[in-house]
C-alpha cells in the first residue's frame, strides 16, 4: 500500500476496497456527443485554485498543499521515514533565495522551454522552478511526484510569480525601446525635411526636391496664366542674373597665393623697373648695387604694390590715384580693368 501510495496508484490500494471501485466507476471512460466537445486551451490565467483565498492580491505566494497527505501504515509503524514537516515561512525565503541566485525564473522553464511569461508558475522545495501546467504534465507522465531536475521526492510545491514580474518589466522595457526608436525616427525624418545635408550631392539634391516642391505648390495655388506666371519667372531670374554679372564685375572672385605668384612671375618677365605714375624706381629690383639701380638714380623708398592684371606701381602713388578716380571702383592705370592688389615685401 506504501508504494502504491507513493506511485499514486491509489485506486490500487487495500486499504478500502469500496472506495476504490467508487473512484474507478468515476475514472472510466464515457465518449461524449460531437456536439458537445470543445478544444479547451487551459492558459492558467482566469482560474483560480481552490486553495487561494477569495479576494485576495492575485500576486500573492501561497503553498499548494498547505496540509500534509495523512501516513500510510508502514510510515505509522514505522517501518518506512515518513515525509518531511511542511517548510515554514523562513524556509521557503532561504528557498526562494537560492532560487533567485541560481536564475531559475530567468531562464526558460525546464520542461517545455519556454520561458514563463504570465502563466502560473510553481517553486519547489529544492528550489527549482517549473510551470504549474508542465510540473502536472510530468508527474502524470512519470507516474510518482519527483523533481524533473534533481529527482527529489515527495517535494512541497508554492505559487510565486517572479517569472510574470520579470515578463511584466521586459515587456514595459521593449515598449519603451520601441517608443524611443519611434520618436528618434520621425525626429530623423524631420531633420532630414529640414536641415540640408553637408555631402555636396546630396546637398544639391535636397535643393532640388525643396525647389521643386516649392514650384509645383506655387503651381497648384496659382489661378492666372501660366504663359505669363513663366514670364514673370524668366524676368525674375533674368533680372538675379544682371545683379549676379554686376557684384562679379565688382567684386571679382578672391585670388589664392598660387595665383598671385604666377602674376608676380608674369610681372617680373616684363622687366618692369619704374613706376608708372611717378617714374621713380621700384623697390622690388634686386639688380641695384650700393643702393644705386641700374640708371645709377636713387631708389624710391615706398612700398610696391602688384595688381592682378600683372601692373606694378608704388603704394603711395596709386592711393593718390584711387583718390583722384571718380568712379565708384577705381581702375588700373594702364589697362583700364578692375584689380585687385597684393603689396610685395
Amino acid at each position: 500500500d506504501h508504494i502504491l501510495h507513493n506511485l499514486q496508484l491509489q485506486n490500487l490500494s487495500l486499504v478500502d476496497p469500496f472506495k476504490s471501485k467508487t473512484q474507478s466507476k468515476k475514472n472510466v471512460f464515457r465518449p461524449a456527443n460531437k456536439e458537445t466537445v470543445r478544444a479547451v486551451v487551459d492558459t492558467g490565467l482566469r482560474k483560480k485554485s481552490s486553495h487561494q483565498p477569495k479576494n485576495e492580491d492575485p500576486e500573492k505566494e501561497y503553498v499548494l498543499d498547505p496540509c500534509p497527505q495523512p501516513l500510510t501504515l508502514a510510515q505509522r509503524l514505522g517501518l518506512v521515514e515518513p515525509p518531511a514537516q511542511p517548510l515554514t515561512m523562513t524556509e521557503w525565503e532561504l528557498v526562494k533565495q537560492r532560487s533567485v541566485r541560481q536564475g531559475d525564473s530567468v531562464q526558460p522553464c525546464a520542461i517545455c522551454r519556454e520561458e514563463f511569461a504570465l502563466q502560473p508558475q510553481v517553486l519547489l522545495s529544492c528550489s527549482h522552478v517549473f510551470h504549474r501546467a508542465c510540473l502536472k504534465a510530468f508527474e502524470r507522465f512519470a507516474g510518482k511526484k519527483t523533481c524533473p531536475m534533481c529527482r527529489k521526492i515527495q517535494y512541497q510545491t508554492r505559487v510565486i510569480h517572479d517569472g510574470a514580474r520579470l515578463f511584466k518589466i521586459k515587456c514595459a522595457t521593449r515598449i519603451q525601446a520601441f517608443w524611443r526608436g519611434y520618436f528618434v525616427r520621425k525626429w530623423y525624418k524631420n531633420v532630414r525635411n529640414t536641415m540640408p545635408p553637408k555631402d555636396a550631392k546630396l546637398r544639391k539634391k535636397f535643393f532640388e526636391e525643396k525647389f521643386t516642391d516649392i514650384c509645383q505648390r506655387l503651381l497648384n495655388s496659382y489661378d492666372t496664366c501660366l504663359d505669363e506666371f513663366f514670364f514673370e519667372i524668366d524676368s525674375s531670374v533674368a533680372a538675379s542674373q544682371d545683379v549676379f554679372q554686376q557684384l562679379d564685375k565688382k567684386l571679382g572672385p578672391l585670388m589664392g597665393e598660387v595665383e598671385w605668384e604666377k602674376i608676380q612671375m608674369q610681372a617680373f618677365r616684363q622687366d618692369i623697373v619704374d613706376c608708372p605714375i611717378c617714374i621713380m624706381p621700384l623697390v622690388y629690383s634686386t639688380d641695384s648695387q650700393d643702393g644705386l639701380s641700374q640708371d645709377g638714380r636713387q631708389p624710391c623708398s615706398h612700398q610696391t604694390v602688384l595688381l592682378s592684371c600683372s601692373h606694378m606701381f608704388h603704394t603711395t602713388c596709386l592711393q593718390a590715384f584711387e583718390e583722384f578716380s571718380l568712379g565708384e571702383r577705381p581702375v588700373c592705370p594702364l589697362c583700364r580693368s578692375c584689380y585687385q592688389k597684393k603689396i610685395l615685401d
